[in-house]
């Protein structure tokens, strides 16, 4: 969905995007990362299409659509530094108290691993900090 307006004494018109719709992510286990997205930052499954399969997840904001992967022995794993794709995404929380929070539950899990723990992101007033959930992906929080 875009927004269009046409330019006045021109045959163009121009568009902006709206934001992300969804974010489609492959996965080794579809139903361990919706677990995490669910019972770690409180998603709700909105949807499935078992056949394909996939589980769609959202926030009410952000929604994941999880696709599994065909075959897990022939998968390789993502390296953000040669490979192209994905590097990271990142999920916005409401304060610097919730950022800890989900920090203190997240490094208790043994299936989440803790990049670095809450610091500040260079000289902004936001606080960030970045794991690698169930599936692989990387994931940045920031408040």
């Amino acid at each position: 969905m875009c927004s269009t307006t046409t330019v006045p004494n021109s045959n163009t018109t121009t568009f902006s995007t709206l934001g992300i719709h969804h974010l489609g992510l492959s996965v080794p286990d579809i139903k361990q990362t919706a677990a995490f997205f669910i019972e770690q930052l409180h998603f709700r499954q909105v949807g499935e299409k078992p056949d394909y399969p996939a589980i769609f997840v959202s926030d009410g904001t952000v929604m994941l659509t999880l696709w599994q992967l065909n075959k897990t022995s022939q998968m390789v794993n993502f390296d953000r530094r040669h490979n192209v794709g994905l590097h990271h995404f990142a999920l916005k929380l409401a304060n610097l108290e919730q950022l800890q929070h989900i920090h203190q539950r997240l490094a208790k899990l043994d299936n989440v691993d803790i990049e670095f723990a809450p610091e500040p992101l260079g000289d902004l007033p936001i606080h960030h900090m970045m794991c690698t959930i169930p599936g692989g992906i990387r994931l940045e929080l920031i408040a």
